[in-house]
């Protein structure tokens, strides 16, 4: 018996990588998988279907029950046909994960206008379109849902060069923060994911150390994502959790006062608020501390 017996689920972006290793995970535990990939290159360029197709193929060799989809999370009707996929070979729905994504990295000054928006296009507006038509089918059956959505520590702490992956990635857990309380009424869960693996997307941007594909595989992040989507998470929802390699992590935001005064008292001088500050910042937490260049 899986944890996931009887449930259907979407991943987007599914033909390799994360997105790959999901929908294989998702399947050993029982689920039925939509699997959608457009079959293009980590750019976003070009289309086809063998990605999605071997997939299914994987998922199917192991008994698993799979069916392909090779729309555009950045296309309305694609991505209403990627949960159509899900009720006319399944069902219905349970479970969307949003994992599709393409980089185009460029420092700021020189990036684009193309190049700012096609990355804002796919990670914000595609999660957007994707879970719009999931959220109204798990509403319609009245079940509840698990919702994943993929954001990364480039947009919740910063990444140099991506300045329009770090901005999609930001309004992505924002957009779950808010869903997460709405999605309280109708017993559907929603959290985020900041993942770190080895992929095809990530391979010439991460560092050069040993071991670094096996320590790092996508499959040592899919565990979180799967449990997040069982019965055993239905009280789990609107959290952010960093996964990398066999590291899981809660990301939380606490407030630190570092400067406070009666409220009704006179606004604080800039030279008041200049002196508490200077005698507060190597308290803040490292993260939050200016990068040294």
């Amino acid at each position: 018996m899986g944890k996931l017996d009887g449930k259907v689920a979407l991943v987007t972006g599914a033909g390799g990588g994360l997105g790959r290793a999901h929908a294989l995970l998702l399947a050993a535990e029982g689920a039925s998988v939509v699997v959608n990939d457009l079959g293009g290159d980590r750019h976003g360029a070009g289309a086809g279907t063998n990605m999605a197709d071997g997939v299914v193929s994987e998922i199917q060799a192991a008994g698993g029950s799979a069916v392909a989809h090779y729309g555009s999370v950045t296309d309305r009707d694609d991505a209403a046909g990627m949960v159509q996929a899900a009720v006319d070979n399944f069902g219905r729905l349970d479970i969307l994960i949003n994992n599709a994504g393409i980089l185009r990295d460029k420092s700021f000054k020189n990036m684009s206008d193309e190049e700012w928006d096609i990355v804002i296009d796919v990670h914000l507006r595609g999660t957007y379109l994707a879970t719009k038509q999931a959220w109204q089918q798990m509403i319609d059956q009245g079940e509840g849902g698990r919702i994943v959505m993929t954001s990364s520590t480039s947009g919740l702490i910063g990444n140099f060069g991506q300045t329009n992956y770090g901005a999609a990635k930001a309004g992505v857990a924002g957009f779950m923060r808010v869903l997460a309380l709405e999605g309280m009424k109708y017993g559907i869960t929603v959290n985020v994911l900041a993942p770190g693996a080895f992929s095809r997307m990530t391979e010439d941007v991460m560092p050069d150390a040993p071991d670094l594909e096996e320590r790092m595989a996508p499959n040592k992040v899919s565990p979180t994502v799967v449990w997040l989507c069982t019965d055993d998470a239905a009280k789990v929802t609107g959290r952010q959790f960093c996964v990398s390699g066999n590291r899981v992590s809660l990301l939380s935001w606490q407030v630190d006062t570092i400067a406070e005064k009666d409220a009704l008292d006179e606004p604080w001088t800039v030279a008041e608020i200049g002196e508490a500050m200077e005698a507060s910042v190597e308290s803040w937490p490292r993260l939050l501390k200016p990068m040294q260049v």
